[in-house]
């Protein structure tokens, strides 16, 4: 007795085994995975870039005010 369990997938609403697939098919499923963990980790860094942005920018803002405010004492 092996193990004979077969991985589904969904190709257009319609089912399909990875391990029926052409070995040139699952090539192009495996580009397909790694392209979809890049994108998603494209999004996790542009997300940490924009709020690191945004935190310089109120860093700025903030420094600015204060030396202005320091400035009006004087």
């Amino acid at each position: 007795m092996g193990n004979d369990k077969k991985t589904p997938i969904t190709i257009n609403d319609k089912e399909y085994m990875v391990e029926d697939l052409t070995p040139e098919q699952q090539t192009m499923l495996n580009h397909i995975n790694d392209l979809d963990r890049k994108l998603s980790s494209a999004r996790f860094n542009l997300d940490q870039l924009a709020i690191g942005r945004e935190a310089f920018i109120n860093m700025l803002a903030k420094s600015v005010v204060s030396e202005t405010e320091v400035e009006a004492e004087a």
